[in-house]
């Protein structure tokens, strides 16, 4: 075989895993905005089917490792091509963790629904869920289009998740404050909102793969984090 023939197959084995990874990332979209759409509607069997398709995102993400896996092995790439099929690889682990987010949010939807509404956090959960989406999806598309601009202007981004859930996090602390029966409520919700925090993280994280890929260098300035109202650290994500 010719090392012409040998780079076309890999450029075909490659979008083919590119093409898995963006029907991925799409399912995981589409999580994150039923889970919110479940949480502010109390809506038990949306909610439940956000928890029963992480199973097809999980199993996507084990074929996406598997196929580069063998790319890998069969066609030895190196240097750019080399980095490209690993940031497959590591952009398919952060949309997973991803959905295992979206499915806890998913599972705490369920439980909100038998207790009465606090304010508008519904609401307010559900845009900064779509913030997030936005920033995903910007993300994946500067995978596909190696975009480094637009990658970085995702990590810029995330300032603004972080300042949505710092005034969600002040928010609950004063319903909670005020009525002491809101605490449970809003124990689940502050819950949700570090989840959501945390996708936008992950987001981040595809991103700097992107500039990664793109330039060889991974990001070496801090994200733009905006001051943290909370140092607890809650992660929340199970598998």
């Amino acid at each position: 075989m010719t090392e012409q023939h040998i780079l076309r197959a890999f450029d075909r084995d490659l979008e083919t895993i590119q093409a898995q990874l963006m029907k991925m990332g799409g399912m995981v979209e589409t999580a994150i905005l039923e889970a919110s759409s479940a949480l502010e509607a109390r809506d038990d069997e949306l909610a439940q089917k956000v928890r029963s398709a992480d199973k097809a995102i999980d199993a996507m993400e084990e074929r996406i490792n598997e196929e580069a896996a063998r790319l890998i092995a069969l066609r030895a790439p190196i240097a750019t091509d080399l980095r490209m099929v690993l940031s497959v690889m590591k952009i398919a682990g952060s949309l997973e963790r991803i959905g295992d987010y979206a499915k806890n949010m998913a599972k705490r939807s369920v439980l909100l629904a038998q207790m009465p509404t606090v304010g508008s956090a519904g609401g307010s959960l559900r845009r900064m869920s779509k913030a997030v989406v936005g920033m995903l999806s910007d993300a994946l598309d500067a995978h596909v289009s190696r975009d480094a601009d637009l990658a970085r202007d995702v990590l810029n981004r995330d300032r603004e998740i972080d300042q949505m859930y710092n005034a969600l996090f002040r928010e609950f602390l004063t319903h909670m404050m005020e009525d002491p029966r809101n605490i449970t409520a809003c124990m689940h919700l502050h819950f949700i909102a570090k989840n959501i925090e945390r996708m936008g993280d992950h987001a981040t994280t595809i991103a700097e793969q992107v500039i990664y890929l793109v330039t060889g260098v991974m990001p070496e300035e801090d994200r733009p984090k905006a001051d943290s109202v909370t140092s607890h650290g809650v992660d929340g994500a199970q598998s």
